[in-house]
């Protein structure tokens, strides 16, 4: 990679993506090395996380690195009125690495230019979640057996999905084609069709989420309607259940379909597709420890043989 920090996936070129996924196969083959053995990584979780902080502490332990940090800012000098620049650059004192998650957008690209050690933007607000799009492409390269020419579904919250936003923006360089379904509140925002016509990817957009759109699809990625991005709680309960993928409506959909969902769920899938061969964000999931220790030892520079 040529880039000190990964706060975008715009920051990383189609040869980068395709050189993390290969260490990805790597460290899926063998994800027990001590190649951080010495190196301290420092998590800070500003907002709440499970599986994005959860996986990259792993990373780091199954790496040998130690792992210092928060995940909870109550408990973090911020709640004292600390600024975010003196957090990080007291924490750069510590560490070799920060992985932060932060509820303002551009919060981990002023993070990034106020510190000498490299940032892992592991989400800021409604804006960027680049290593969920480097999963979901080792996700998607994973089962499809390439990148190249997918008709890929993203359906629910396109607004505020930040997960979306990024695999959109990381697929310009596959010639995708994508489905966007959403409602009027939730559907993708201007600058993200914008780039889609400046890139040359084709979309479409769609209110209802109909067997047509099933079935012509390699890929369905579900999101959940995120309560927190919302301030009018009725305004968040109008649109909660719109969409929801049971079973039944996989039937004539493509063989080689696969469901991913960056998670947590709440009912935007049914668990009766849980059994589906079809479906595959708990695997999406465990692809996390893989790619987010192929991104941790390329900013450090180190060599994955």
């Amino acid at each position: 990679m040529n880039t000190k920090s990964l706060v975008s996936i715009s920051d990383i070129g189609r040869e980068d993506i395709l050189s993390l996924l290969d260490k990805a196969r790597k460290f899926e083959e063998n994800p027990n090395r001590r190649l951080l053995e010495g190196r301290v990584v420092a998590t800070l979780f500003f907002e709440p996380s499970t599986r994005t902080r959860l996986s990259f502490e792993t990373a780091v332990n199954r790496l040998g690195g130690r792992v210092i940090g928060f995940s909870d800012a109550a408990t973090s000098s911020s709640s004292k009125g600390e600024t975010l620049k003196d957090t990080i650059k007291m924490v750069s004192n510590y560490a070799d690495l920060i992985v932060m998650r932060h509820y303002l957008e551009g919060a981990a690209r002023y993070a990034s230019e106020v510190t000498s050690v490299p940032v892992i933007n592991a989400g800021d607000g409604a804006n960027q979640h680049p290593t969920q799009t480097l999963l979901d492409l080792y996700s998607i390269y994973k089962t499809q057996g390439t990148l190249e020419n997918l008709t890929i579904t993203m359906v629910g919250d396109l607004k505020y999905g930040r997960t979306v936003h990024s695999l959109l923006m990381a697929m310009r360089y596959f010639n995708p084609t994508f489905r966007f379904v959403a409602c009027d509140e939730l559907q993708m925002p201007q600058e993200y069709k914008d780039f889609c016509t400046q890139n040359g990817i084709k979309y479409t957009e769609h209110k209802d989420f109909s067997p047509e759109v099933i079935k012509s699809s390699d890929i369905i990625y579900m999101t959940r309607v995120q309560r927190e991005r919302f301030t009018d709680i009725m305004e968040y309960e109008k649109v909660k259940d719109l969409y929801t993928l049971n079973n039944a409506m996989l039937e004539g959909s493509r063989d080689n379909l696969r469901i991913l969902h960056p998670l947590p769920r709440v009912n935007e899938i049914n668990q009766d597709v849980d059994d589906n061969p079809k479906a595959y964000y708990f695997d999406q999931a465990r692809n996390g420890l893989y790619a987010r220790q192929a991104i941790i030892c390329s900013l450090l520079n180190i060599p994955v043989e």
